[in-house]
């Protein structure tokens, strides 16, 4: 899959030169730079084929194709022209295997757009009313603040403000819409003939006095260009909730850093950072065992973000109503069709993987409210593979910015604590 590091991105073709100025501007991530338009290149005084290289990589990078990069700029083509190349051109020409020119020739859909399947409309736990506009109606004033805060960065971004708010119509959720997440995913139904019991259901999202305490140490930064791979010197322990004391915070529970499919949900969620910089919630990873050569293969590649070591597991125990979910392989993956097309699925984007480390413990998401405002969200991956979706994820979101206009009851640990 393709990498978060923006050396990787960059490659070895005309855009290695901008670095110093990318990073001086603030085109200092992957996500941020594939947002790049026609007019933040101009102030740049980025030339044609820079302009052409950056939209053939943004285009690779949807559709895991980074390791035709080099090769593709080399033309000299420009993204429609190659487009219109033939399979066969594709082929011999770029050395494409015959399901990546499958991959690079379908514009319908992007790595970045994986919907879930079917088999996860998952059981109501509670229902809203949520209108069309709800996560929409102040996107003018998000973007407001947007452009506010480039400018005084030193550069205007008003297409970057329209391209973020099509990315946003992108997870609107609809009229009546069942929320599947707020306490758990649906409960997996007894498999192998009933030989093999359904896991117990979590029928209340976690307290926040649950999490606030929970001591944590920082494995890596949040990455930029030029950061250091891992923090050189051991971070002091600290308390979860100084992570969330300023901004609220989305915290990713990972189960094991080398699996196929929690690679594969972290490069999702990771790709959409955009999107929750423009509401202002920051991400955070979880990892219940620190095996340094699993950080590294794990950050900046497949997230980009910061990494946490949760040494007790509290943040795991804490969604499982104070016990640690697990589930075996055979029960958990061999027998359970739902989590063997997670696996599919996070095969089908070109993730690597290994089966190093601990992998029986569940993981899952929380959102959490500035400072003591509590747990607004919580996601329970009852399948292996099981992702809490994105839609959902960016309306708790926008509530948290506008709780006393939002459409959706939210948890009575957010509801107390306002």
């Amino acid at each position: 899959m393709a990498s978060f590091a923006i050396e990787d991105f960059i490659g070895n073709g005309s855009l290695q030169g901008l670095l110093p100025k990318l990073l001086e501007v603030g085109w200092d991530n992957v996500p941020t730079l594939k947002t790049m338009n026609v007019d933040d290149m101009n102030e740049l005084n980025m030339t044609h084929r820079q302009k052409d290289a950056l939209e053939i990589r943004s285009y690779l990078h949807n559709r895991a194709l980074m390791q035709y990069a080099d090769m593709l700029e080399e033309s000299g083509k420009s993204l429609p022209e190659l487009l219109k190349l033939t399979k066969v051109d594709l082929t011999t020409v770029y050395g494409m295997k015959r399901g990546h020119v499958a991959r690079f020739t379908d514009r319908t859909t992007t790595s970045g757009g994986v919907t879930l399947p079917e088999a996860y409309n998952l059981q109501v736990s509670r229902r809203t009313a949520s209108r069309n506009e709800s996560l929409y109606k102040d996107i003018s004033a998000v973007t407001s603040r947007k452009q506010t805060m480039t400018r005084s960065l030193g550069r205007t971004n008003t297409a970057y403000d329209v391209s973020l708010e099509q990315s946003m119509a992108d997870f609107k959720i609809k009229d009546g819409h069942v929320f599947k997440g707020i306490i758990a995913s649906m409960p997996d139904e007894p498999r192998a003939c009933g030989c093999v019991q359904a896991t117990p259901v979590i029928e209340n999202v976690a307290p926040y006095s649950s999490i606030e305490n929970i001591s944590v140490q920082k494995l890596t930064p949040e990455y930029k260009i030029g950061t250091e791979r891992l923090v050189k010197s051991k971070s002091p322990p600290m308390k979860a909730s100084e992570l969330w004391r300023d901004k609220p915070a989305v915290i990713i529970c990972i189960r094991r850093p080398g699996c196929i499919m929690c690679r594969a949900e972290a490069h999702q969620l990771y790709a959409k950072k955009p999107i929750f910089d423009a509401l202002g919630v920051q991400l955070f990873a979880v990892l219940h065992e620190q095996i340094e050569a699993e950080v590294k293969d794990f950050w900046p590649r497949y997230w980009g973000g910061v990494v946490l070591f949760d040494r007790s597991m509290e943040f795991y125990k804490s969604l499982g109503g104070g016990n640690l979910l697990k589930d075996k392989f055979i029960s958990g993956f061999l027998f359970n069709p739902r989590a063997i097309a997670n696996y599919k699925r996070a095969k089908s984007m070109g993730v690597e993987q290994n089966f190093r480390g601990e992998g029986e413990i569940k993981g899952g998401l929380y959102i959490v409210g500035r400072g003591k405002s509590g747990i607004a969200y919580q996601f329970i991956e009852r399948n292996f593979g099981d992702w809490a979706p994105h839609a959902e994820v960016f309306e708790i979101c926008h509530q948290l910015q506008n709780p006393q206009g939002s459409q959706l009851e939210l948890p009575q640990s957010i509801q107390q604590r306002d």
